[in-house]
């Protein structure tokens, strides 16, 4: 799952962005609202972070720009206001979901990973193919019952894959969905992963590579 965190005061949006992918979540922050809306521009995301009150574009802008745009984002608002009518504004400019601060940093993961699996089709709360389990929520991937430990972009990947259910993905969908945008595109992050995920799956190899199209977990 990929998130974008648009948030101007900067330890705060460092923080949350530090504690999902802590979650395994790939995440981009950015300060203020024109960052975010070329952000969106630019990556496909699942879920948007959003302050309500950015400076440059206002965060009810970003909002309202982003629903126009017919993308597949989900958008959870935070405002420091807690009234019941800055909430309904919240989410009569589009929102999914509202969150007041100060919050818990539980319910802000619970409520992200809500909004994620309202994408297109739903992903399970478990993702399972052939012996493999990858649970997302407790960061856990068994394969014929056998724990798995897997570093957060070897996680990441193989989500990406079992969310495929058998078709093939590319390795630049790979770097998009896994990665944040401080990757070098032009290395051979998702080869070099890829091995590493292989290697601590064990054989037989599950994950196959299509020659010149990408992998797939068939």
């Amino acid at each position: 799952m990929r998130v974008l965190v648009a948030e101007d005061e900067r330890m705060l949006a460092d923080s949350i962005a530090a504690g999902l992918r802590g979650e395994t979540l790939t995440v981009d922050v950015a300060y203020d609202g024109a960052a975010a809306l070329l952000r969106l521009a630019a990556h496909h995301y699942d879920v948007l972070v959003l302050d309500r009150d950015l400076p440059g574009v206002h965060g009810d802008d970003v909002c309202r720009k982003a629903v126009d745009a017919g993308g597949l984002v989900r958008i959870l608002m935070l405002t420091a206001a807690g009234d019941v009518r800055d909430r309904v504004a919240g989410l009569s400019l589009g929102a999914d979901d509202y969150l007041t601060k100060p919050f818990a940093f539980e319910e802000l993961v619970a409520r992200v990973r809500s909004l994620g699996r309202r994408a297109t089709p739903a992903d399970p709360p478990v993702l399972r193919r052939g012996d493999i389990t990858l649970d997302p929520a407790h960061r856990q991937v068994f394969r014929a019952g056998r724990y798995v430990p897997l570093a957060r972009k070897e996680f990441g990947l193989l989500a990406e894959l079992l969310r495929a259910r058998g078709t093939v993905v590319s390795a630049e969908v790979l770097l998009e969905k896994a990665w944040d945008e401080r990757v070098d595109a032009f290395t051979n992050t998702v080869r070099t992963t890829m091995v590493k995920l292989r290697r601590k799956l064990g054989e037989p190899q599950v994950i196959e590579t299509v020659p010149g199209v990408g992998y797939r977990i068939p």
